[in-house]
């Protein structure tokens, strides 16, 4: 039998250790970024290609990060209209990487990959990543629609945000913007 007086301190032991699960739980890989291009691609995706980031695509993805790009170059697979992405921001304090397919134009998949940070995943389930398909990106480099924020979870959703208007920047500096299928 346990000892009244240990009562109270076993119960904030165990309202910690089951705050750390919780915490764990939303850090984790939901999905290899190759499982993610099989997928897009039905079993067969494309030889990646090479977007450098140099002049005037260098200045417009620091203006829609805020920041410069962690990379010269970023890779990505395209074919028909489509584009795949795998890109990485960070949160708080840890990137999140996600997988984004745009398709003529307009956000058709966006999905987290991998996510890192010890809040805020409530960004990679279905009812936040749905809200990106079918958006575009204005003349201001802006979504064309308002995306709804998660309560704890605002850097990660910011994240998520700066990466789909990344994302469909980039589609329009490759080739597959202008094909015709």
């Amino acid at each position: 039998m346990v000892n009244a007086h240990y009562i109270p301190r076993l119960t904030a032991l165990l309202i910690a250790l089951l705050g750390a699960c919780s915490t764990l739980q939303a850090r984790g890989t939901y999905q290899t970024p190759e499982d993610f291009l099989r997928e897009v691609f039905s079993g067969s995706p494309p030889e990646p290609e090479t977007l450098w980031l140099q002049g005037d695509v260098k200045e417009a993805v620091t203006k829609i990060l805020g920041h410069r790009y962690n990379a010269l170059r970023i890779r990505y697979w395209g074919k028909g209209r489509r584009t795949a992405w795998i890109l990485e921001e960070i949160g708080k304090d840890q990137p999140i990487t996600t997988g984004f397919v745009v398709n003529d134009g307009n956000l058709e998949t966006v999905r987290v990959l991998i996510f890192r940070e010890s809040r805020g995943g409530e960004i990679r389930h279905p009812f936040f990543t749905e809200q990106f398909n079918g958006a575009g990106l204005t003349n201001a480099h802006q979504l064309d629609r308002n995306i709804d924020g998660i309560s704890g979870a605002t850097l990660s959703v910011r994240a998520l945000k700066n990466l789909a208007r990344l994302a469909l920047y980039l589609h329009t500096r490759t080739a597959y913007a202008d094909d015709t299928p």
